[in-house]
């Protein structure tokens, strides 16, 4: 039973259409983070001739879609710096890849860097991990204290989790301090797993992504996936990259083959060299994510978080106004924002949500400045 105070995810749209009587078609969803330009119109036209690819096996190695996956992720790096394709693993969403390797790192204690995605927290529960977290600072941005992490870093740790950029603060950890970092955890024989999922909105991809720390750093495992900037969830299609050859010998030995079906598998081959496609979404983000954190800084009840992913952090700073009200005003106007009231650090102050097209931001934007105004 759905009670008043549930509190809803991007996905929940079949629950708030029984609660509130709004029919899920008419939610214009700002709390999913999924490009708002949908599917690759490559993808769209050229699937479905691919339809009898379903009377085959897919190869039990996916290499051209590794390899597709490998041409996508070095655009922008140096040769001695890019992603080996026999260093790329295949699964079933990033997820299936983030429980994958935590159930063959088999941490006993871990750290993840707070507040984040709680799925990492469910799997580290799963394998019988010990959790702690390293909570990031309203008072810093939410940005990383990377004195103060490393101090935390010396009680032992098997693991550390690193949403970057992260969710819900759209924070950033850059490249540079990354490597820092994961040169201090090599020598504390700690693995580090960055989650990418958002990295392809960034303003800077190469200034942000760890994929150019792979070759110099084995304890470094990477994951991304589809769902956000691809606007695919539905294929559950996701990537991991580790130069840490013996455990990536160890979990390709050990898990299912054939984890992804043959048209998820080229669906991505094809989204991965849509140039256009990627091109159109990274500038939509990019104008969208200026123009409205300039509307944003006129809005007096509220503060914003400087966001470097397609979505922003946002502090309710109006008295007796609380996350849940903000969440039912809009819902009730058929936007779906994100209370962030459930996220560990954050209080019922904070909200959240992404960038759509300019129109539906801008029914978004009117909806805030009136309430917060």
């Amino acid at each position: 039973m759905i009670t008043p105070k549930e509190h809803f995810h991007g996905s929940d749209l079949e629950k708030i259409e029984k609660y509130y009587g709004i029919k899920k078609e008419e939610i214009i969803n700002f709390a999913g983070n999924v490009n708002p330009l949908g599917i690759s119109p490559v993808l769209r036209a050229d699937l479905s001739g691919h339809i009898d690819a379903i009377t085959d096996y897919p190869d039990r190695e996916y290499t051209s879609l590794r390899r597709s996956i490998a041409a996508y992720v070095n655009k922008d790096l140096q040769p001695e710096k890019q992603c080996q394709t026999e260093h790329i693993l295949v699964g079933n969403g990033s997820t299936e890849l983030i429980s994958l390797f935590i159930q063959f790192i088999k941490p006993k204690k871990a750290l993840i860097i707070s507040p984040t995605y709680s799925e990492y927290e469910r799997e580290l529960t799963l394998e019988g991990s010990r959790i702690d977290y390293f909570l990031l600072k309203e008072e810093a941005e939410f940005n990383v204290n990377l004195s103060a992490l490393k101090e935390t870093l010396k009680a032992s740790y098997d693991l550390l989790v690193i949403c970057n950029p992260n969710n819900p603060t759209s924070s950033v950890i850059k490249t540079e301090v990354m490597a820092e970092i994961l040169a201090f955890c090599r020598d504390r024989n700690i693995y580090c797993m960055v989650d990418e999922t958002y990295v392809e909105f960034a303003p800077d991809i190469a200034s942000v992504t760890s994929v150019s720390l792979l070759s110099a750093y084995k304890n470094l495992i990477v994951i991304r996936g589809i769902s956000k900037f691809f606007a695919a969830p539905g294929l559950r299609l996701g990537y991991a990259m580790t130069s840490d050859e013996e455990l990536l010998h160890l979990v390709n030995e050990r898990k299912n083959p054939w984890t992804i079906n043959i048209l998820a598998s080229l669906a991505g081959e094809i989204m991965f060299s849509d140039e256009e496609y990627i091109k159109r979404t990274r500038n939509l983000i990019s104008s969208e994510r200026e123009r409205i954190k300039a509307v944003l800084k006129n809005v007096s009840g509220l503060k914003y978080y400087e966001p470097s992913a397609n979505f922003i952090l946002l502090q309710i700073q109006k008295d007796n106004l609380t996350s849940h009200d903000l969440f039912e005003g809009a819902i009730r106007q058929s936007l779906m924002i994100r209370d962030c009231s459930t996220f560990q650090g954050l209080s019922n102050r904070f909200i959240r949500f992404c960038f759509l097209t300019g129109e539906n931001n801008d029914r978004l934007l009117e909806y805030l400045s009136r309430k917060l105004g």
